[in-house]
């Protein structure tokens, strides 16, 4: 398996765990209580961000192990996000729409996605707010606004599917841009690559 099959293979985990909490958030399923079901949401949606931060990542096996060392003993999103950026600067996934082209020789476009995605910024805060809620409750502290997260699960769902529906990324170690796209039900993630051209315009 290559690297690029590699991640594949870490979207098809991801879109799985996406339908794991949908099922939770929908109530399709549920985990007894209200509580215990919205953790459950939220588990897997932390699961799949932690997921997402590694990816690109995973053409370096000795990198990918140690920073999953690392952060597994810290669970801090803002210093993944920082690490994961000074290693991989373009770690994070740049989500795109495609349209159909009218230039000669492009068959599609690629548009800038409007800012209805999970952000970087969105990202360590929703990492928080999960984290939160895996944890016992202080008898002593603020008590868990379960309301919020029943409110607030379907939009970081939908800002992940956004992130990723159709998304450009590059792999450490890895000249390739690639092109992953997630496919619609259930069909598997798919991928082209495009490699540099040299010489064109000299």
């Amino acid at each position: 398996m290559d690297d690029a099959d590699k991640y594949r293979a870490l979207l098809i985990e991801i879109k799985r765990r996406t339908s794991v909490a949908d099922a939770f958030i929908s109530q399709k399923i549920n985990a007894l209580y209200e509580a215990t079901t919205v953790e459950s949401a939220c588990l897997q949606v932390r699961k799949i961000l932690e997921l997402i931060a590694f990816g690109s990542l995973i053409a370096n096996k000795k990198v990918f192990k140690a920073q999953h060392e690392k952060f597994s003993k810290y669970w801090n999103a803002e210093t993944m996000i920082r690490d994961m950026e000074r290693i991989n600067p373009n770690f994070y996934p740049k989500p795109i729409l495609q349209k159909p082209s009218n230039k000669l020789g492009i068959k599609m476009e690629w548009l800038e996605r409007p800012n209805d995605y999970l952000t970087k910024d969105k990202f360590v805060k929703v990492y928080k707010k999960c984290g939160a809620v895996l944890h016992a409750e202080n008898p002593y502290g603020s008590k868990i606004n379960y309301d919020y997260y029943g409110e607030n699960l379907i939009k970081w769902r939908n800002e992940i599917v956004n992130l990723l529906d159709a998304h450009s990324i590059r792999l450490l170690d890895d000249t390739n841009l690639y092109l992953f796209q997630m496919g619609s039900n259930d069909k598997n993630p798919s991928y082209t690559p495009f490699g540099l051209v040299y010489g064109v315009g000299t």
